[in-house]
């Protein structure tokens, strides 16, 4: 579950070829800048594309390098620093926070104090509260709920492995977040640490610390257990 079309459907983003000669979804990362690079030095691409800023008010920031696509609200006390393609049908809300080279589809919602970087995100992907994504990919419908953080960055030296049949393998990234398939979600104040993987409709549910490999449609729960005990009055 690891080459790029394990986990997306490549027709779900604008961007299929950044994943040419890729043999691991994660290698995408290391070419989202040099991809954005070309094509926004591209006028003819970038006219194509509808550069137009769409906002409420003019209380927004949107760097030089950043192309948005027709249909897309950019909200006040956003920030959008490029370099940056957003899609068609957008969301990006107030106080979201875009950073250096991000790709985000048609259809996507960047919430209230949500941060992006170096991240691709496909069609119809959710990022809408509180979301942490770096060096990540988000597949086509994922959806992160609210307080969801994608740990990018180990504390310990040395580059993100992935266990690969069993066996750890070196990603040669020292920055990767997390891939998430098509369809997969975390909830709420979930934390996703550096190189997980989350297959096609895998579920993290709330709270939940995740490292590692989540096969498609599988589940991960917490199970620490609440005890509900008796109300009674307190003493003056």
């Amino acid at each position: 579950m690891f080459k790029p079309a394990d986990l997306f459907d490549l027709t779900q983003t604008e961007h299929a070829a950044i994943f040419d000669g890729c043999n691991f979804a994660w290698d995408a990362l290391k070419k989202i800048e040099p991809y954005l690079a070309e094509k926004i030095k591209n006028p003819v691409w970038v006219k194509l594309k509808h550069a137009v800023k769409y906002s409420y008010e003019s209380a927004i920031f949107v760097g030089d390098n950043v192309v948005i696509g027709e249909g897309t609200i950019v909200e006040p006390g956003a920030m959008i620093k490029g370099p940056a393609i957003i899609g068609k049908n957008c969301q990006i809300r107030h106080n979201a926070y875009i950073r250096e080279n991000v790709l985000i589809g048609d259809g996507c919602v960047i919430g209230n104090s949500s941060e992006l970087k170096n991240s691709l995100l496909f069609n119809g992907a959710q990022v809408p509260h509180f979301n942490y994504i770096g060096d990540s990919i988000l597949g086509h419908k994922a959806h992160l709920g609210a307080g969801v953080k994608i740990s990018n960055f180990k504390l310990f030296p040395g580059n993100i492995l992935v266990e690969i049949d069993g066996a750890p393998f070196d990603t040669g990234l020292r920055k990767f977040g997390a891939l998430l398939g098509d369809g997969a979600e975390a909830g709420c104040n979930a934390v996703l640490n550096p190189g997980s993987i989350l297959g096609r409709g895998a579920v993290v549910y709330p709270n939940v610390f995740w490292r590692g490999i989540l096969p498609a449609n599988m589940i991960a729960k917490n199970k620490s257990q609440i005890e509900v005990v008796v109300k009674r009055p307190r003493e003056n």
